[in-house]
């Protein structure tokens, strides 16, 4: 990351970056820009919203600037405050059917499980407004692309993985949706509609929908057959901030009830950083530890625990080749497309490990134009 350009004007109260990778601005809960339009409807009804609250949280009505995008259509603002709840506090702009309701529930149950999460102020569900504190400007995305796979990066990675544990750890079922095989198809399906046959304009012949059914069904019944517990599927590096005590956690309003592999696979395998195996295992031997002394019921032979991580990863990374083709062609927000190369490599280096993914490895293999000798773990 190229180094802090300039400290923003006083009325913004925050930092704006120059020259930083266009992959990464939109994404980073630090970043900020000009004030939007006045014809913006949505903010000034924000605006007015937050005059309501204006006296009870001392806020500084002028100092409004957009503090961060989202790949939703969710919208953060920061603003000074003096009222006893911190400097600056977020309001969030959550057009329905974003997911305010759900945010509120899920941060009820990470703060009972002792994570880290903004404190829920004030929130108007039906308009889909939300005043939250405000967990700073420090991103875990950025301090590990500084630090790299070091001592730095194992103790951010081994706080979060605490927390993780923690969370995990007071799951139940009937509590959240649950990640059934109708969700995890559905997901998946969006690599053969939007990254194959909408960006690459390939078309699905019967052999290739026939060798796509077969893994899909290889995954998804590997996930359905790991434990289920409470699970974030958004916990990876961009959505946490370095805060006291750490991590501060962000973006958790999709959380689901599912397989236990899920969370750990996102946080180390990621879209914007790509860690080292031995960095990697380093963590998930971590999180597989500290799991069973919480009593999670991880798989006890630490090889299959992780065949089933490296498999839910896999069913994550193509949904992601379809997820970040929709983005752009649906919702025009191209800035993740440069990422698919990273989510191929991820695809394929997990299928080439395992002989009945070996099908959809040789897929994988042609799209990226290559061809690699295999070498099968299972």
């Amino acid at each position: 990351m190229q180094a802090l350009a300039r400290v923003a004007s006083k009325k913004s109260w925050g930092i704006i970056w120059q020259d930083v990778d266009p992959l990464i601005l939109p994404l980073v809960y630090m970043t900020f820009s000009e004030p939007s339009s006045p014809a913006d409807a949505r903010r000034d009804q924000l605006a007015a919203w937050l005059a309501g609250h204006a006296a009870t949280y001392a806020l500084d009505l002028a100092t409004l600037a957009p503090a961060s995008a989202d790949a939703s259509f969710r919208r953060y603002f920061r603003l000074a405050s003096a009222g006893g709840h911190g400097a600056t506090l977020i309001a969030v702009d959550a057009p329905p059917p974003e997911k305010c309701r759900e945010f509120v529930e899920v941060a009820g149950l990470l703060e009972a499980a002792g994570v880290h999460v903004p404190r829920v102020l004030e929130v108007d569900l039906e308009a889909g407004f939300m005043l939250l504190s405000d967990l700073g400007t420090a991103p875990y995305l950025q301090a590990l692309a500084d630090a790299g796979p070091g001592p730095r990066s194992r103790t951010l990675m081994r706080d979060a993985i605490d927390a993780l544990v923690r969370f995990q750890a007071t799951s139940r079922e009937g509590v959240l949706p649950p990640f059934d095989e109708a969700f995890l198809r559905r997901e998946m399906e969006l690599m053969p509609e939007w990254y194959l046959e909408r960006h690459l304009g390939r078309k699905i012949d019967d052999a290739t929908r026939s060798m796509l059914d077969r893994t899909f069904a290889l995954l998804i019944a590997s996930a359905r057959a790991q434990p289920q517990v409470f699970m974030l599927r958004d916990y990876m590096p961009r959505n946490l901030m370095i805060a006291t005590p750490n991590p501060g956690v962000l973006d958790f309003q999709d959380a689901v009830y599912g397989p236990i592999t899920y969370d750990i696979a996102s946080l180390l395998r990621d879209a914007f950083l790509s860690w080292d195996e031995e960095f990697e295992l380093d963590c998930f031997v971590h999180y597989w530890e500290r799991a069973k002394k919480a009593g999670l019921p991880v798989d006890p032979d630490f090889g299959e625990f992780y065949r089933q991580l490296e498999w839910m990863g896999l069913q994550r990374h193509i949904k992601v080749l379809g997820l970040f083709c929709r983005i752009n062609y649906r919702d025009n927000k191209p800035h993740y497309m440069a990422d698919l190369p990273r989510f191929l490599d991820y695809a394929g280096k997990v299928a080439r490990r395992y002989r009945p993914l070996a099908p959809f490895a040789r897929f994988i293999d042609e799209l990226r134009g290559t061809g690699t000798q295999t070498g099968y773990t299972f």
